[in-house]
């Protein structure tokens, strides 16, 4: 009996030597990482980098496939993919996370950040990297921060004073708070797809919108809105999403060269954000299809005192702790 085992497993060598069969290869971890908006832009550059780093540090024992532009799911369909493991990664919007935790509608408040570095401030603390953890009691865990930046308020009217703002319809993401942030000035959310906003703005469903610089040239928005106010006044940031149970389960070399590869890309997309706002806000600018309204500092107060009672209206399902740290970066 004894002999005829050994032959069995002279044999099994043979075949592998014959077929060239390698069963260590399957051991090798594919990792995909969905995302919705075009390979050239900030985040798609970041998600290209973090492919081209994890396999750099890990070798073979990993390989990235990226798919941009909704080509595997889009936000709204990400999430739950990620949960049955079609998915690895994804980086939605932060306030496309709001019906799988209300904490993170903290980033949606109304003039809550001054500037980039405020946000930053809060996102490296304490309180903001806890909210990493915010949605695995859903199954799902947050592992970086990546940057679009603060948007800007545009319509067919110049737009100075809050009161200016009565009555328009402005295209907004699914968030209570941004319907919010617009009703107390008076105006008409409407909340839309983004792919649709240029169409809608184009034939009137909507008179304006809110977006950072570089989504309002990317999208030619400011080629059917005559005005844009440099507000500053809202955050457009992503949350990079895994599964916690996939995460967690990973050999530890496997992880942290993940992790490694993620706070890489996190720097080099965060500051290509950067550079890209400021680039992209004087192409649209010297584009001459649009004027910009610049807020005295008068004016700027006054869009603040009419929107900052939505923090009181969502204190209790962000949580005011929550609310004073992110304040309290505003140095």
């Amino acid at each position: 009996m004894r002999l005829l085992n050994k032959n069995i497993l002279l044999a099994g060598v043979a075949l592998l030597a014959i077929t060239g069969l390698d069963f260590s290869a399957s051991a090798q971890e594919i990792i995909k990482f969905s995302h919705g908006v075009a390979p050239d832009t900030p985040k798609g550059k970041a998600a290209e980098f973090f492919k081209k780093r994890a396999e750099e540090i890990l070798g073979d024992k990993v390989k990235v496939e990226v798919y941009p532009n909704s080509q595997l799911f889009d936000d709204n369909k990400v999430l739950p993919a990620i949960l049955r493991g079609d998915v690895q990664f994804a980086a939605p919007a932060l306030g496309k996370l709001n019906k799988w935790t209300q904490k993170l509608q903290v980033f949606d408040l109304p003039f809550l950040f001054k500037d980039m570095d405020a946000v930053s401030c809060f996102q490296d603390s304490d309180k903001g990297k806890g909210l990493f953890n915010s949605m695995t009691d859903k199954g799902m865990l947050g592992v970086s921060y990546w940057h679009n930046g603060l948007k800007q308020l545009s319509a067919n009217k110049p737009l100075r004073e809050p009161t200016d703002a009565k009555g328009l319809k402005f295209r907004i993401q699914t968030s209570d708070v941004l319907a919010a942030q617009f009703e107390a000035v008076g105006a008409v959310p409407q909340k839309m797809a983004f792919a649709e906003t240029y169409t809608a703005l184009q034939t009137g469903v909507v008179d304006g919108q809110e977006n950072t610089w570089s989504n309002m040239y990317s999208q030619k928005f400011y080629e059917v809105q005559d005005y844009i106010t440099e507000s500053n006044h809202g955050l457009l940031d992503y949350m990079v999403i895994t599964s916690d149970k996939w995460w967690n389960g990973l050999d530890p070399e496997i992880r942290n060269g993940l992790s490694q590869a993620m706070d890489e890309a996190t720097k080099y997309g965060n500051d290509l954000a950067a550079e890209l706002n400021m680039e992209q806000r004087d192409k649209t600018l010297k584009s001459g299809e649009t004027k910009l309204v610049e807020l005295t500092d008068a004016q700027f107060t006054d869009w603040q005192t009419a929107m900052k009672p939505v923090w009181t209206q969502f204190a209790d399902q962000i949580g005011q702790d929550l609310i004073d740290a992110a304040a309290a970066c505003n140095k």
